[in-house]
């Protein structure tokens, strides 16, 4: 199973000598990707190197959960994908797949 692995830099993980700690996290390289485990200014660059992933594994098209409460993490989201080379379209998930609590993006092919 191939894996994403991110560093994040958190401030309280600082030691006593302020040296500042990373925390690696690994995650499945799988068509979809649920954000609610990560804060907001988390999100561009995971989405980032996840999207980078999923065009190497070859994906046409990914969903990405970000939730429905108050539409932060949606419309951070939405800003990214706007911007992204790796994005050709993308759009609410239908009912059966999140609905506007998740995102359908079309990752434009590979060269």
């Amino acid at each position: 199973m191939e894996l994403l692995k991110l560093n994040f830099k958190y401030s309280e993980l600082r030691t006593q000598n302020s040296e500042l700690r990373l925390m690696i996290v690994k995650i499945p390289i799988e068509d979809w990707i649920d954000l609610h485990t990560f804060s907001p200014k988390e999100i561009p660059s995971l989405l980032e190197e996840y999207l980078l992933e999923c065009e190497k594994k070859g994906f046409k098209e990914v969903r990405i959960i970000h939730g429905k409460g108050k539409g932060i993490q949606r419309s951070i989201v939405h800003s990214f994908l706007e911007k992204s080379p790796l994005v050709e379209s993308f759009r609410l998930a239908p009912p059966e797949a999140g609905s506007w609590g998740a995102t359908i993006a079309v990752l434009k092919e590979a060269k």
